[in-house]
């Protein structure tokens, strides 16, 4: 197999590595031509293992990325969101793939620190063993053991305990996008929970609120506030869910996502930044 359709081959997988890694589809692209040029340059005679050597290159890189990240964060106007993907439908028969990379899930993922969470990442998601991570992140396995169960731990206590199946979920979420596309306002307040939480992430460039919004009551008047007038609605699959896609002029306008907790919806993120709504046109396939 040459150089060129190595990378092609893993391409779906080191897109997802970097993605899980960052939040964000046009930094895991960036990752991605780096990759490259770095694959490039190697002398592949000497490569025992292209997936593992391709996963290595991408996860320094990463790990690069995410440090620079974190300093655009701090100037970041209001809350942060992951970049939404469309995604086919195979993403979310992987159930633990589709919970990886949901909305609720990057954002625990976002409390960890870079090494924290590409170990996560790569042995949790990806399921690499530990010799193979300690290539990638420049530390030794038995250093790695520690920050995996380290990492572990941090996610655990964070992570969303959604007690549903598959199918309640969806059901749950169709009834919330139901209720929202018609203006059932009784609908939409018995679908939601009474502390339910509302992010919205405009970036500075559309109305948004600048902090996360608490309580049913609350939720339902910023959406009344902020919802255009002229905007048409439909269902997509994002980040391997169910996602409500706003469209005003013909331009995509905002991405909802949603976390069900105990048949209720518990979580709402609301992307409105037009820079992290540019990956709507085409679905990405995603793949461990």
């Amino acid at each position: 197999m040459s150089a060129t359709d190595a990378f092609v081959a893993h391409r779906n997988l080191l897109f997802t590595v970097a993605y899980e890694m960052l939040g964000s589809a046009a930094d895991a692209e960036d990752v991605l031509q780096e990759t490259w040029l770095r694959w490039a340059e190697v002398d592949h005679a000497e490569v025992r293992d292209d997936r593992a050597y391709l996963v290595r290159i991408t996860t320094r890189l990463a790990l690069n990325r995410m440090r620079t990240m974190a300093r655009r964060r701090e100037q970041y106007v209001g809350p942060w969101l992951p970049e939404p993907l469309l995604t086919a439908p195979d993403v979310a028969e992987d159930v633990e793939l589709a919970d990886s990379v949901s909305t609720a899930m990057l954002l625990v993922l976002e409390t960890l620190s870079p090494t924290e969470r590409a170990v996560f990442v790569l042995r949790e998601v990806f399921d690499l063993g530990y010799d193979e991570i300690a290539a990638a992140v420049d530390k030794s396995p038995a250093a790695v053991r520690q920050v995996a169960h380290r990492a572990r731990t941090h996610v655990d206590e964070r992570r969303p305990r959604e007690d549903v199946t598959a199918q309640e979920r969806d059901s749950v979420i169709a009834r919330f996008l139901g209720a929202t596309a018609t203006g059932d306002l009784q609908s939409l307040m018995d679908v939601l929970a009474p502390d339910v939480v509302l992010m919205t992430d405009g970036g500075g460039f559309k109305k948004a609120a600048l902090r996360p919004i608490l309580g049913r009551d609350k939720v339902l008047r910023f959406l009344a506030a902020v919802a255009p007038e002229d905007a048409t609605a439909d269902v997509v699959v994002v980040n391997g869910r169910p996602a409500l896609r706003l469209v005003v002029g013909g331009e995509v306008d905002a991405i909802g996502t949603m976390l069900v907790e105990g048949g209720l919806v518990t979580g709402l993120y609301l992307v409105r930044n037009p820079a992290k709504l540019g990956h709507l046109d085409a679905v990405v396939a995603l793949t461990r």
